[in-house]
């Protein structure tokens, strides 16, 4: 029987919809979303234009997206899937660490941003009932071998896809490059891109994946995904500039190398539970805080911080406990010594409240416990002991305090430990009540790491071309069996640029040399960037520990053609030229930022930098640099 519905229908309207209603709009719609939350979108712009660019303009296949830790990236990837779903490819598979609670966390974020299609856990697809072809997806996949092998298995003979690799530095590159072989999960991957796929890396340490050439990325196409006007990063806890490290606002404790951690953890305990009662009360911020505890990658020693922290919790909750007098004594005083005059309320306020705690163990990134309640804090005091997967991806809400001790006595690998840096994000409102408890040997080489960071990345932002990853003795830029050799370029510690041809003006400015930034600044003027870059000239600037007693520029060195060890056409030398000589100790006894032009007998000419801390530099001694670099392909 045929009604007049049946007769009005035809199934040609109702074709197509699913393709070309919100085709264009889907990116719009997470723009609005984000800026109805009260954020800006400006940074995401920028990292969603860049990244669309490369697709659509230079048909760049694999490259790498990266910004500051618990810079709002996660936000950035929902706004890529949106844009990518819009114009490019109907499969977007989103990779997270090998780690249950990471997975759901970001899973759950991209639901909740309402993207079309909703984005599905692999495991939700598998079943046979459930098919790929004719439609669009966004599939999340942990990097593990046996996930992403039944993933594998389901959307193999489907391409059309973008893999967006998060913590793109961790699992992904291939650790046996230089055996001619591929670890397991570099494979699986790579096999998930597939031969007309596309591959975006999105991490904060990229230094991996470039030395390390993960999937031919571009180096000199990545994409710098700015930090939000809110965020509070490197330059904030860890500055690369005198007047920073004077005027650090928050409360950083630099603790000595012999020292008793026990002591220094329950005094940061204590400070944490009258800062939280501050907030509460008088500091006008009442909300739920969390300390984060990081002293080691050991279970066994994280049951010991457990122990050391649940006793005094247990005793400031027990009035008939041994210990509650002497713990009520001890955050009446500290909070006499922050807080004067309001010592009697604040240890009230903690007395009073002090069973709203709860402690919560991170072990490890294979734990398969939640700790949600620990990046979003459910009770009042808060503490998170933490293992490997704090190093990796997790965004802590309301993080008030760090107690952080886990040391090498190895070179510092510069990815692991600038992922180490949780206390950044979104911490402004707070962050005079902000305290980081932190060997100073530790902070030093920590603020050395992101030093090399800031150099080598910066020279990208500025479109000077592939980065130059700086080494020393103590801070590498990444595992050295992640390196690979054969396309690797090795300098000695010395920054050097274009060679251009040396002219009487230049020749006048440097004379005969000088301290401070005078002279520096007229040759910036003089030079084009691409021979003596704006970023060095700035970094060199705001870094003079001892004013223009920092800098030095050394008169022109000329180089002759029987320099045998040196190429003297092109003026570089394997080794480098400056040695202990060049430095000139005598005249710049303190001097750690020397710039010295060497020139051939054809007037050809280089400029060269050498960052070279003396002992007392940031409690930091002076070490030898290296510097290494991905060749250009072809």
């Amino acid at each position: 029987m045929t009604g007049k519905a049946d007769i009005d229908f035809v199934i040609e309207n109702f074709r197509g919809i699913q393709i070309s209603v919100g085709r264009n709009d889907r990116l719009e719609r997470q723009y609005r979303r984000i800026e109805a939350s009260g954020k800006r979108t400006d940074s995401i712009r920028a990292a969603i234009d860049a990244s669309l660019q490369n697709i659509l303009s230079h048909g760049t296949r694999s490259f790498i997206i990266y910004g500051e830790p618990q810079s709002g990236k996660t936000e950035m990837m929902i706004a890529l899937t949106a844009a990518l779903l819009d114009t490019v490819k109907r499969i977007v598979i989103v990779l997270t660490n090998d780690n249950v609670q990471l997975l759901e966390q970001n899973l759950s974020r991209f639901q909740l941003a309402g993207l079309d299609p909703a984005p599905k856990n692999f495991s939700d697809i598998l079943d046979p009932a459930t098919k790929i072809a004719g439609r669009s997806w966004v599939i999340f996949a942990k990097k593990n071998q046996s996930d992403l092998t039944k993933l594998l298995e389901k959307i193999g003979p489907h391409g059309d896809r973008v893999v967006i690799d998060d913590e793109a530095d961790y699992a992904s590159p291939n650790a046996r490059v230089n055996r001619a072989q591929k670890t397991r999960i570099n494979e699986l991957v790579e096999k998930l891109i597939g031969k007309n796929g596309l591959y975006i890396g999105v991490t904060a340490t990229p230094a991996r994946l470039d030395l390390n050439a993960t999937f031919a990325n571009e180096n000199t196409r990545w994409v710098d995904f700015p930090p939000h006007e809110k965020y509070t990063g490197q330059e904030v806890f860890f500055p690369t500039t005198s007047e920073g490290l004077k005027e650090i606002p928050f409360r950083l404790v630099q603790m000595p190398v012999v020292r008793d951690d026990q002591k220094y953890l329950r005094e940061s305990l204590f400070s944490f539970l009258v800062n939280v009662a501050y907030l509460n009360t008088s500091g006008g911020i009442p909300g739920n805080y969390s300390m984060l505890v990081h002293t080691s990658g050991k279970k066994a020693d994280h049951t010991q911080d457990y122990k050391a922290i649940n006793a005094v919790l247990g005793a400031l909750s027990d009035e008939e406990s041994l210990g509650f007098e002497r713990a009520v004594r001890d955050v009446f005083r500290l909070a006499a010594e922050r807080f004067p005059g309001q010592e009697s309320e604040l240890t009230t306020f903690v007395v009073r409240y002090i069973n709203q705690h709860n402690i919560v163990l991170m072990n490890s990134n294979n734990d398969r416990g939640g700790y949600s309640r620990a990046t979003t804090p459910a009770t009042l005091f808060t503490i998170a002991i933490g293992g490997n997967i704090v190093s990796r991806g997790v965004t802590f809400d309301n993080l008030l305090s760090m107690f952080f001790t886990r040391d090498t006595a190895h070179q510092i690998q510069q990815d692991t430990y600038i992922q180490r840096a949780r206390m950044f994000g979104n911490r402004g409102a707070y962050l005079s009540r902000f305290e980081l408890y932190i060997p100073e040997t530790l902070y030093a080489d920590w603020q050395r790491c992101f030093v090399f960071h800031k150099l080598s990345l910066k020279g990208i932002t500025e479109g000077l071309g592939a980065p130059l990853w700086l080494e020393d003795s103590r801070v590498k830029p990444a595992t050295s069996g992640s390196i690979k050799r054969s396309a690797i370029e090795w300098r000695s510690g010395e920054m050097f640029w274009d060679i251009f041809d040396l002219t009487e003006t230049v020749q006048d400015i440097v004379g005969t040399g000088g301290k401070g930034m005078a002279k520096l600044q007229q040759l910036g003027d003089v030079l084009e960037d691409s021979v003596l870059p704006r970023h060095v000239l700035d970094f060199i600037s705001s870094f003079r520990v001892h004013g223009d007693e920092s800098v030095a520029l050394h008169p022109i060195k000329r180089i002759t053609w029987d320099y045998k060890s040196a190429d003297v056409t092109n003026v570089t030398r394997e080794k480098g030229f400056i040695g202990a000589s060049e430095l000139e100790p005598t005249l710049y006894p303190v001097a750690f930022h020397h710039i010295i032009i060497f020139a051939n007998p054809d007037r050809m000419a280089r400029v060269y930098y050498k960052y070279a801390p003396k002992p007392g530099d940031l409690k930091v001694n002076g070490r030898k640099l290296a510097f290494m670099s991905r060749r250009p392909r072809g």
